[in-house]
């Protein structure tokens, strides 16, 4: 008998393979390709904010901090909130910092969500949500956005709910699509969910990136929401840092004990100085306040570019995300899925992007596909000059 048998393990997640992002990204080093697909700056962050780690590590500040995270960090994040959607978290109670918001929203669901409840994604969506949620035991309920505007239709939405809806998952700015929820949406959604028992899990790690003239509608705005929600941001999309994976949730005391009780056993607590100095960097807000206007400069140099070509540019209200139609160019590829296209894109013509049918759980296939902008406009120009010849 082969003493070195590795048992088989039923897996908890059998229908989850490698990321289409660690799928791109490989591809683009393999090709050289100009990679705008996966969501991350080619940019350093500002040199303050490096400075202030710094100084924290050389003050000793390395061991375990406080399991809900620094308390200037966390206050300086109530103060954030308050300053900027008018109202209080108190920050002993209702501030967790996190490990990122990938691990504030599985904790969030975790916390709330088992067998014999449902939680609803409004699809497309970020591809973790949906293995959260399994994982978690309880049933995925999906909803479409609607296709081409990506608005919420609340009237799917409304038809979705019933007794067994824990929670529902809502992003904005959206992800893949740059979608920004208006104030209207937020009063819709806060009217539909009045009379139920569902909390909402507001994934909003791109506030800060909504373009004039519009403005970033948090949960937190909504007193009827935010008496109800989970707030996820994250430092990693705020400050160009997205390897450090520190963010944080914004929740009533009530549901932030429950969140505490999984936090503490799922992660315990998030690297010291990276929290030290963000809440030393935090004491100046202009680098939050001037964030809108950096990118949107990328966006419109990026579309100006975009413009000169065949493919169809969708709108971009926030996010650092630009998606784009491929079906009026005039290359034979266009006729390609979505996702070979994209693998085309990368091997031939040096540029990779990612299909927003890797957002749906069915690969629906509108044709469409995502570029990230959040790149030096050096990088910006050599993708544009790659993809004139479409």
């Amino acid at each position: 008998m082969n003493s070195e048998r590795t048992p088989a393990v039923p897996s908890r997640l059998p229908n989850v393979g490698t990321t289409i992002f660690t799928v791109m990204s490989a591809l683009a080093t393999q090709h050289q390709a100009v990679n705008l697909g996966q969501g991350f700056p080619d940019f350093d962050c500002d040199p303050a904010l490096v400075d202030a780690v710094t100084a924290a590590m050389r003050q000793g500040l390395n061991q375990y901090p406080p399991m809900p995270g620094v308390p200037a960090l966390r206050e300086a994040i109530a103060a954030k909130i308050e300053a900027l959607y008018g109202r209080h978290y108190d920050a002993g109670a209702e501030i967790t910092v996190t490990a990122g918001a990938t691990q504030a929203i599985l904790t969030a669901i975790l916390c709330c969500a088992g067998p014999g409840d449902e939680v609803i994604v409004l699809e497309p969506c970020y591809d973790s949500y949906v293995p959260n949620i399994e994982l978690s035991g309880a049933r995925v309920v999906r909803v479409p956005l609607t296709p081409g505007s990506f608005r919420p239709d609340f009237d799917r939405l409304a038809a979705a709910l019933s007794p067994r809806t824990r929670a529902i998952l809502i992003n904005s700015p959206h992800n893949p699509s740059g979608m920004v929820w208006s104030a209207q949406d937020m009063l819709r959604l806060q009217e539909l969910l009045a009379p139920t028992d569902a909390l909402v899990i507001s994934d909003e790690v791109y506030e800060h990136m909504v373009y004039a003239p519009l403005r970033h509608e948090s949960a937190a705005r909504y007193p009827g929401l935010a008496a109800r929600s989970f707030i996820v941001s994250s430092f990693g999309k705020t400050c160009h840092v997205t390897g450090w994976k520190v963010g944080y949730v914004a929740a009533p005391a009530v549901l932030t004990a429950e969140f505490r009780k999984v936090h503490q056993f799922n992660v315990f607590t998030v690297n010291t100085p990276m929290q030290y100095g963000i809440a030393a960097y935090m004491q100046d807000p202009r680098p939050y306040l001037e964030l809108p206007a950096f990118y949107a400069a990328k966006r419109d140099l990026f579309r100006a570019g975009l413009a000169q070509t065949r493919f169809r540019l969708l709108p971009c209200e926030g996010t650092y995300f630009q998606c784009a139609a491929i079906d009026e160019l005039s290359v034979p590829e266009r006729d390609l899925s979505e996702a070979d296209f994209c693998q085309w894109l990368t091997r031939e013509i040096g540029v990779a992007a990612i299909p927003l049918s890797a957002f749906y759980g069915d690969g629906f296939d509108q044709k469409v596909i995502r570029f990230c902008f959040a790149k030096q406009d050096g990088t910006l120009d050599n993708a544009l000059d790659r993809l004139a010849r479409l």
